[in-house]
């Protein structure tokens, strides 16, 4: 059945309403030849063994699938149990939508509930909601989330964010009334220059975003900063892009920060090509209520036994419209649930290990670049999973070029998002590597010094 919600007629009573002949009119501010074009040159519908027979050609075509990939930040690969992906797959989790009908939706409910329990007990704060898009719209809505509970317009982002975080920040606030400046990065640590910081906090922030393991690979001082952010009643909000770094590191929560927000693609989530991602929110509960998203509680009905329910939902669809903390107008529910099925599955000791095997590959790697001649270690301290090299002669990106053709994917050269960096490059490490792979690296890099 054809999804048609208007007649015909009540279509031209609206474009007689708002005073257009033609529904083309509404897309007048796209540039001509990019809206509305000729379909001649689609090529004719093809039958299904046609269709199969066509995707795998194209995946013949896909030449770094036997690569080994040193790729991140931001997206790293992962070792994902093949439960999560079996138990994820059963019909039950992929076909709901929305778990509104508690009575027919405990499973769905739990599997969430469960979710935020483990991610709160992660970041070591108080509650976590039901996911949100990803982590950069899960930064934005941090500076969101503050700027309401405080009543202060500017927002403080480390220099070290993630830079399409930060850009997704910018796209948020641009039409409202809240001002961003950035604080700029200590050249020696690669951590929030300090006193930049200092100077630059006053009685109009609402929140520090600081990045930790940062965009750099360095892990911040949250302490340092979260103490300098309540010194002046401002918040602390930590956005992590690895979710992997908090079964390593010192939990948000034990450093005082306020709010946790970012990535937790790294459980149980394939790469995907950028996507579906799983963005996460944990906050002191103080913040509770001012939460975007929504939230599973746990009750009992009138018998007594136990069940789950949609405790706080405060999205526009819920009838909130202006009133709404979010527009967000739906989440990654699926997403989180398989990330509660991979936390489930590794349990706590397979996660830490998991974990710090990311940390002890990062370290091989740093010692053995340390000795390049071609290269060399930025920042040699306080990294977790990534580490960040300067080229000697020649362009990261030629580094990387040049080992790309011996079947290496060596990292992401900053120049991509800043084209001064044109000497730095990006390398993530996991638990998918090992020394064999990692001296492959470091092989192939000294040959090319």
């Amino acid at each position: 059945m054809r999804y048609l919600p208007l007649t015909h007629a009540e279509r031209e009573e609206m474009k007689r309403a708002i005073g257009i002949a033609d529904v083309r009119e509404l897309f007048t501010c796209i540039p001509g030849g990019s809206c509305f074009p000729p379909l001649d040159r689609l090529p004719r519908a093809l039958s299904e063994p046609e269709l199969t027979a066509a995707f795998r050609e194209f995946g013949r075509r896909n030449a770094f699938a036997g690569h080994l990939s040193f790729l991140g930040a931001g997206a790293t690969a992962h070792f994902i149990p093949e439960v999560v992906s079996y138990l994820s797959a059963k019909g039950e989790f992929v076909t709901p939508y929305t778990p509104y009908q508690p009575e027919v939706s405990q499973g769905s409910l739990q599997a969430i509930f469960e979710y935020q329990t483990m991610m709160a007990m992660l970041t070591g704060l108080d509650v976590a909601n039901a996911s949100l898009y990803d982590g950069a719209t899960a930064a934005a809505e941090a500076a969101l989330l503050s700027v309401r509970r405080s009543g202060r317009p500017r927002v403080l982002l480390a220099g070290a964010l993630h830079p399409e975080y930060a850009a997704v920040v910018r796209t948020y606030v641009q039409n409202l009334p809240i001002e961003l400046d950035v604080v700029a990065v200590d050249a020696g640590s690669g951590r929030v220059d300090a006193a930049d910081l200092e100077a630059k906090l006053d009685e109009r922030v609402a929140a520090v975003l600081f990045q930790s393991p940062n965009f750099l690979g360095v892990v911040e001082d949250g302490g340092t900063i979260a103490a300098a952010a309540h010194g002046r009643k401002a918040y602390a909000v930590q956005v992590v892009a690895e979710a992997m770094s908090l079964a390593y590191l010192r939990s948000p929560g034990e450093a005082g920060v306020d709010m946790a927000v970012g990535e937790a693609q790294s459980f149980g989530l394939p790469l995907g090509f950028g996507g579906p991602y799983l963005g996460f929110m944990a906050v002191r509960e103080e913040f509770l209520r001012q939460m975007p998203g929504r939230l599973v509680g746990q009750t009992q009905d009138l018998d007594g036994k136990r069940g789950y329910v949609l405790t706080l939902s405060t999205r526009e669809q819920h009838i909130k419209r202006e009133k709404a903390t979010s527009n967000i107008c739906s989440n990654e529910a699926w997403c989180a649930l398989r990330a509660g099925m991979y936390l489930a599955a590794m349990g706590r000791d397979g996660l830490a290990r998991a974990a710090r095997a990311c940390h002890l590959n990062a370290a091989y790697f740093a010692a053995g670049a340390s000795r390049l001649k071609g290269v060399r270690v930025v920042y040699a301290r306080n990294f977790y999973n990534e580490v960040l090299i300067e080229t000697r002669q020649g362009s990261a990106a030629e580094l990387a070029a040049a080992l790309k053709g011996k079947g290496i994917l060596a990292g992401v050269p900053l120049s991509w998002f800043d084209p001064a960096q044109k000497n730095r490059l990006l390398l993530a490490f996991s638990e998918l590597h090992d020394r064999a792979a990692i001296d492959r690296l470091l092989a192939a890099m000294g040959e090319r010094a």
